[in-house]
């Protein structure tokens, strides 16, 4: 009994000691970052298997083109494109928003811990979300909030088709961030998906 307790225990520390010290950091000074969401803090950090690999729909490299074709680094002139330490840095920041612009189905299936999910297809109409005030004339975005967008890739145009409508109605681009990567490089770096499969 106790020889199962002292092995138990030593586990425990062993498991303790991999979690504060991870084999797999995002950086060499950033194991994990906490991110606050709509039902608390989450941690996100990366698979520490290093034999890891994604699976399934996200491990397909070739899809048919039209629709399903590969997006410019830009989507609009003004919008900046970021990787992923630059949306971690936007998930920590209070007053930025990262929005999955997939379709719910999609969103529901897993996404970014920390984003909040406006399907492309009426992105306009909730800009009220990310700081637009309704007008006579559709928006005005004096006060609009600095935002990325993200959907599954860099084949997917959901996330590229929002930001030029969001454009068109009124945001500023120079507001706006697009992570190009989207889920499939998220996911291809290991990183903290939450929900679905």
């Amino acid at each position: 009994m106790m020889k199962t307790f002292a092995t138990a225990f030593a586990a425990a520390l062993i498991a303790g000691a991999a979690q504060a010290d991870p084999t797999v950091g995002i950086t060499k000074s950033m194991p994990q970052v906490t991110v606050q969401t709509e039902i608390g803090p989450q941690v996100v950090d990366r698979v520490q298997d290093p034999s890891n690999e994604i699976t399934g729909e996200w491990a397909r490299t070739s899809r048919p083109c039209p629709e399903f074709c590969i997006q410019p680094m830009s989507p609009a002139p003004g919008v900046s494109t970021i990787g992923e330490l630059e949306l971690l840095e936007m998930l920590q920041d209070p007053d930025a928003v990262v929005v999955d612009s997939r379709t719910p189905d999609w969103f529901q299936g897993g996404t970014i811990p920390g984003a909040i999910n406006i399907p492309y297809t009426y992105v306009v109409d909730e800009l009220g979300r990310l700081g637009c005030e309704p007008d006579f004339d559709g928006w005005d975005c004096a006060e609009a909030k600095q935002v990325a967008l993200f959907c599954n890739g860099i084949w997917c145009g959901q996330s590229p088709t929002a930001i030029r409508n969001m454009i068109d109605a009124g945001y500023p681009a120079e507001q706006i961030s697009y992570y190009r990567g989207g889920m499939q490089v998220w996911r291809l770096l290991g990183l903290t998906v939450v929900g679905g499969r």
